[in-house]
């Protein structure tokens, strides 16, 4: 099949690469077109535009940063609304909020367009495998047509029901696992004076009630992070982390709830990002809050460990 990729970013790249390893003809496009060289150099086609891209495709995967990021690439001057989409099919990636996705549902589908969301769990690594699990939204005989595709990108595709629905799920997952990040650096702090080494602090939470998934798949990342360092790759930066919150937060408001715990680890996230840890993976999150403790021990002049 002949596929657009449009959003070259960790995850849109990671995407491109395993549909590109799955025998697909690729057309892509980036804002920054220097992305699109390592997928062009193994025989994609960079398109000058969204536009570009669409014209040149049978069915067109979007993944990018935000909402002011979608509609730039949906309704932008070359975006993809400008061209004829009838009878194309349109599986949207990114991490926006329900109403967003319905939105745009709206708009492909007066032009006679096929729309599906589905936000994805998993990072970059299970991307570039096909082990993602995807979080779909959309009506059953357009979902059953991008099956196909889904299928090679993900282990477990959901259909969650209307378009929207994959959106709601999405921030549903991820929003434990901010908050884990925060109670992991919490919880690390009281413990941190014991000099214990932070690969054996993983391993022991992992194997008790205070573990997660997350210890598992991405313990030794977690542990660089107690330590101070910036774990590397970055797969989802802090900064991805409190767009997605404030997301969640927003979603709750218009349900008509608060997220108490979410907005408290969103101004934490906030904190650090204007401590300069807003580029570094997320991972590095557990060890925020057990440094600031440590720097504030210091400057009340007890010892921090």
């Amino acid at each position: 099949m002949r596929i657009g990729i449009i959003g070259l970013g960790r995850m849109g790249a990671a995407l491109a690469m395993r549909l590109q390893g799955c025998g697909h003809d690729l057309v892509v496009w980036n804002r920054t077109p220097g992305k699109a060289k390592t997928l062009v150099e193994a025989g994609a086609v960079l398109g000058e535009s969204p536009a570009a891209v669409v014209e040149q495709s049978e069915a067109i995967i979007s993944c990018v940063l935000d909402s002011n990021a979608l509609e730039a690439v949906f309704g932008g001057k070359h975006g993809i609304l400008t061209t004829d989409v009838e009878g194309k099919l349109f599986i949207e990636m990114s991490t926006v909020r329900p109403r967003t996705q319905r939105a745009l549902a709206e708009r492909i589908a007066s032009k006679g367009g096929v729309y599906v969301e589905c936000p994805v769990s998993g990072s970059t690594g299970p991307a570039r495998e096909g082990r993602l699990i995807g979080l779909v939204g959309g009506a059953p005989d357009d979902v059953a047509r991008a099956r196909p595709v889904l299928d090679q990108l993900c282990r477990r595709v959901e259909h969650a029901g209307p378009v929207g629905a994959g959106a709601s799920l999405k921030l549903a997952v991820n929003l434990p696992l901010v908050v884990y990040y925060q109670a992991l650096g919490e919880s690390y702090s009281l413990c941190r004076h014991l000099g214990i080494e932070p690969e054996r602090i993983v391993d022991l939470f992992s194997d008790t009630s205070g573990g997660a998934n997350i210890l598992k798949a991405r313990g030794p990342m977690v542990a660089k992070g107690m330590r101070g360092e910036d774990p590397q790759p970055v797969t989802f930066d802090v900064d991805s982390f409190r767009k997605d919150l404030r997301n969640m937060i927003a979603e709750g408001l218009e349900l008509g709830f608060s997220l108490p715990v979410a907005e408290r680890v969103l101004s934490v996230y906030d904190e650090a990002s204007r401590q300069g840890w807003g580029e570094r993976d997320g991972t590095s999150l557990a060890g925020y809050w057990p440094s600031r403790a440590a720097d504030g021990a210091s400057e009340n002049g007890t010892t921090g460990g």
